[in-house]
């Protein structure tokens, strides 16, 4: 069935995308609303902070030609030589100025310039005329209101100052930190038209934008109750009567619940409007093995037209933190297991595309981690958006590392970001805990407060450290602390480790422990610091630090063994390479046992360690000790508890022979933007195709088409590229030309290798990228009974009497009803009223009306409108209740209906069923349903608006058929 409803709307959603003036899918609003990414085509500068003469008349020709993101300059592995220091006095504490010109609609819309983040202070010039500034930080949005500055319908000039100087007004200057504060316009900008009457940006006050929380979420009863708080400015001179409608819309874009409001707002008022409602069926739960997302869509209607929209993802899910069983999600315990990320890439330091953000999302998923840290600020939105899709919680906070000014200002400005980042990201499904403290110094009393006034909803979390003296969680509802040594704690309270070592070791004891909520890894990927690294021949190629994985995304060997612990996939993996010098072997595996063969012969079978380190783990690592090397195939053959097996095998390195190329296009696509990037990995093989992990080959990377390697003509030692566990990485930015690219990988005395992949257009309407068809269909309840049935709420009573003519008019399909009519002239239709049947929308299935005619029962409805319905009716079989205390039993001494012989299975059909016209359901009975599902059969159908559509409900038997309620709706009414 659900196969027939996704055809008609996939089939429909084609021609009906060309109904909207704006192409917008079928249902989405066509509001005044518009927002175009501004992300392409800047004019760009470095230098001259003090610029006096960057005039609106100022010849910008010779200023380079950028997109966004953009970086102030490409940064080597090495940081360019630099000695700088942990509070980053010299690196990248430089200013860039950015130009652009814009058109604007001629028309009375309000005009906005929104982004999502810069580094760290911008000021913005429009026509030469100074806007403002934002100094708050560069890891939170902002906006500026630029509608008295622009002209409308012309191309208006922007000018931005992106200031990176050191600043100790604003965290996490002054430091120091132990990350690289990148620089730039590093990530996404919007121009943003409304109508004057407007949804405002959810960072402007504690009550601005969309704030959604969920007050009671139920997994047992599988229901949960939503409220929406909605704020509209009305910027018009004179009031306006508004109105707002609100649904709750399931993936396939099915509206499951409609709020409207309406209220008067007067000039210059920002008005929240609050609406709550529940959903009770079919109820999906957001979680991480199932991250389910429902749309909220909100329209403001002025004098009947649609004026604004917004639309918000939720993700219904509960979580707590429980003393005695940890972690809950859903009711469910569970290990708190993941890496925590900084949003740095190679050369391009924090310029990060979206899909980039993506991409790291898909990796942890692929190793299994359920939730990430954000270390050490607030993170692309694109970041948590892929959280929420993929199914990873989420643990962020506000910009600081172990810096605590006296300044009232930085303290302000702290406040101020974490207010934004909590805003910001308030509604999203992965977030579980905000940080509300600083790194190493522990809780932070003032910045709790400030999280909990923001949102009351959600855990905060302290950070400590051991070396700053053990803490417990003070104000804050976790104790987070950084456990990197020897675990001593006050066990009053769970601990949750929010940094900590990796690999099976370091996970062991918080699996081992409900006490011990999870661990975060330090960390995903290697990172830029200048935090002493203690190798000074490395630091002169790369200075990067720490990571499960390179700062290229590339898995380092020992991260395989989260793939069979965390992964209910079966796996196996051997740890090491082999070659003359390896002395034991580590196999990854969720299997039961491990048999290791040299060149097909058994060496040694083995089960999972039992090492007391391993102690908690469902899947210890596999160690054979004491194996001589000789040269050949070393295969790991996994044995799992129904007897399949799964192998792996490595062999000895030769002599490197050839070039491997493999582009990461997993999960993405290419886009045509000029600013998207392309991880490509060139791997040294020998003649078999094995892997050489110790080659020292530059390799050097070209391409073919609309796009280039990142830093190629740059001095920053990027390409050619040194090899790393054999490979070697590169960055391939797309250009702005749809069409297939070649990259070629190159190295001297080694066969060269190609890879293509095609670069696809994109769109600069963000509103339209992302929008999605919307299914508001009519639909109505209808309880079918006896004038004695008990009638609850959402559902229309049908009275029915026994041999009589029983109609009904419906209260949503105006001028429409459904009628009852016997199979034959000798058929007998018996209505049964309220019997006391115990389970879910028992009162509609506990009464009904019970058809006794070899040719069943007809439910025909007639002035249906033209279109397609579906309808979904429920047979159950009531019995009586012996209960003394049943208000019903008098009229039990002689009511029969309910014994009556009935079929255990109805046949639904009609001819205007679409697909199959005949469907069969089972018929429930008995007087307690609250552990199983009455008997329900659902069909669509269509009117041609003229004739009756008429459903049979019938048995093999000739026993009676039951039919108790229906729910009737719209389903494609075009």
């Amino acid at each position: 069935m659900k196969q027939i409803v996704l055809l008609f709307i996939l089939i429909n959603l084609s021609i009906l995308q060309k109904i909207n003036s704006q192409n917008l899918p079928y249902g989405f609003p066509n509001t005044d609303r518009t927002k175009l990414s501004l992300n392409q085509g800047w004019k760009f500068h470095l230098g001259n902070p003090e610029a006096k003469n960057f005039t609106k008349e100022l010849n910008d020709s010779n200023w380079q030609n950028v997109n966004v993101p953009n970086t102030l300059e490409l940064t080597s592995l090495a940081l360019d030589g630099l000695e700088d220091e942990k509070t980053q006095l010299v690196f990248h504490r430089k200013v860039g100025w950015y130009r652009k010109n814009i058109s604007v609609g001629n028309s009375n819309k309000k005009v906005f310039l929104e982004f999502e983040g810069a580094h760290q202070v911008t000021n913005l010039w429009v026509n030469g005329k100074h806007v403002g500034q934002h100094a708050v930080g560069g890891y939170t949005p902002f906006h500026f209101d630029i509608t008295n500055f622009v002209t409308k319908g012309q191309e208006n000039q922007i000018t931005l100052l992106v200031d990176n100087r050191r600043n100790e007004m604003i965290p996490p200057d002054p430091g120091p930190f132990d990350y690289v504060k990148f620089s730039g316009l590093y990530r996404d900008v919007y121009l943003v038209e409304t109508n004057p009457v407007h949804v405002t940006f959810n960072w402007e006050t504690l009550n601005s934008g969309v704030h959604i929380t969920t007050p009671t979420i139920d997994p047992v009863n599988k229901n949960a109750t939503i409220n929406i708080k909605t704020a509209v400015k009305n910027e018009n001179k004179e009031k306006v009567n508004c109105k707002i409608i609100t649904r709750i819309l399931d993936k396939e874009g099915i509206s499951v619940l409609r709020l409207v409001d309406t209220s008067t707002i007067k000039p210059q008022e920002e008005y929240q409007f609050n609406q709550i409602g529940s959903l009770e069926d079919n109820v999906h739960f957001w979680g991480i093995d199932n991250p389910y997302l429902y749309r909220v869509n909100s329209v403001i209607k002025i004098d009947g037209k649609e004026i604004d929209f917004v639309e918000t993802k939720i993700g219904l899910r509960k979580f707590e933190q429980d003393p005695v069983r940890g972690f809950l999600l859903n009711n469910e315990p569970i290990e708190l297991i993941g890496a925590n990320r900084h949003q740095q890439y190679p050369y391009l330091g924090d310029a990060v595309p979206n899909s980039l953000h993506y991409k790291d999302m898909l990796q942890f998923k692929e190793y299994g981690f359920n939730i990430m840290r954000t270390a050490h600020y607030p993170q692309d939105n694109a970041l948590i958006e892929a959280c929420d899709e993929l199914g990873i919680l989420v643990y962020e906070e506000a910009p600081t590392w172990i810096s605590i000014s006296d300044k009232e200002e930085w303290w302000n400005n702290l406040e101020k970001s974490a207010k934004t980042m909590i805003r910001n990201h308030r509604n999203h499904a992965s977030i579980i805990m905000w940080g509300a403290g600083v790194n190493h110094r522990g809780y932070v009393p003032r910045v709790h407060n400030t999280i909990k006034q923001e949102d009351p909803t959600r855990l905060t979390a302290s950070q400590g450290a051991r070396w700053t003296g053990w803490q417990t969680s003070g104000l804050t509802d976790v104790n987070a602390n950084m456990l990197y040594g020897p675990f001593i704690w006050d066990r009053s309270e769970p601990m949750f480790a929010m940094e900590g070592r990796k690999g099976p070791a370091a996970v062991a004891p918080f699996k081992n422990d409900p006490l011990m909520t999870g661990l975060i890894s330090w960390t995903a990927h290697a990172y830029y610091t200048f935090h002493p690294t203690h190798d000074k021949a490395k630091d002169k190629i790369d200075r990067t630090r720490s990571g499960m994985m390179t700062i290229f995304r590339y898995p380092r060997p020992e991260l395989e063994w989260y793939k069979a612990e965390m992964l209910k996939t079966p796996f196996v993996n051997i740890l090491e390479e082999w070659q003359p010098e390896t002395k034991e072997i580590t196999v990854y595996s969720n299997a039961n046992a491990v048999e290791l063969l040299l060149n097909d012969k058994l060496l040694e079978k083995v089960t999972p360690s039992k090492d007391t380190i391993y102690d908690g783990l469902d899947h210890a690592p596999f160690h054979f000790k004491n194996i001589k090397y000789a040269p050949g195939k070393l295969t790991a053959k996994a044995i799992f508890t129904n007897g399949s097996i799964l192998e792996t095998s490595k062999q000895n390195a030769g002599k490197p022979y050839a070039i491997t190329l493999k582009l990461d296009t997993e999960g993405r696509q290419f886009k045509a933007d000029g600013s998207d990037i392309l991880m490509a990995y060139a791997t040294v093989v020998d003649k078999n195709g094995t892997t050489v992990p110790n080659t020292k080959h530059l390799i050097k990377f070209a391409v073919k088409g609309d796009a280039s390697v990142i830093g190629d003509k740059a001095i920053i030692n990027a390409n050619p590229m040194f090899t790393e566990y054999g490979v070697a990485p590169a960055l391939i930015r797309a250009g702005n030309t749809v069409g297939k690219i070649t990259i070629t990988a190159k190295a001297k005395g080694l066969k060269s290798a190609s890879a293509s992949t095609n670069l696809v257009s994109f769109s600069t309407n963000t509103l339209i990228n992302n929008a999605i068809a919307i299914y508001d269909f009519t639909k109505e309840r209808v309880d079918l009974g006896a004038s004695d049935q008990l009638l609850q709420f959402n559902w229309n009573p049908w009275y029915g009497a026994d041999e009589t003519n029983n109609s009904y008019s419906f209260k949503s399909f105006k001028g429409a009803t459904a009628t009852i009519e016997k199979g034959s002239v000798n058929g007998i239709n018996r209505w049964l009223g309220e019997m006391n049947v115990i389970g879910k929308y028992g009162y509609a299935y506990g009464d009904g009306v019970i058809a006794i005619d070899d040719k069943g029962v007809n439910l025909v409805f007639k002035n249906l409108p033209k279109g397609t319905y579906k309808l979904k009716t429920w047979h159950h079989a009531p019995s009586s209740n012996s209960d003394l205390m049943d208000p019903n039993k008098d009229k039990l001494k002689s009511a029969t209906i309910h014994k009556l012989p009935y079929e255990n299975n109805v046949i639904i059909y009609s001819d205007a069923l679409i697909g199959d016209k005949t469907l069969t359901t089972k018929v429930t009975s008995g007087k307690e349903m609250q552990w199983e599902a009455p008997g329900t059969g659902e069909v669509i159908f269509t009117s041609d608006g003229n004739k009756p559509v008429k459903i049979n409900f019938n048995g093999k038997g000739n026993k009676g058929v039951w039919l108790n309620a229906f729910e009737l709706s719209e389903w494609e009414n075009f």
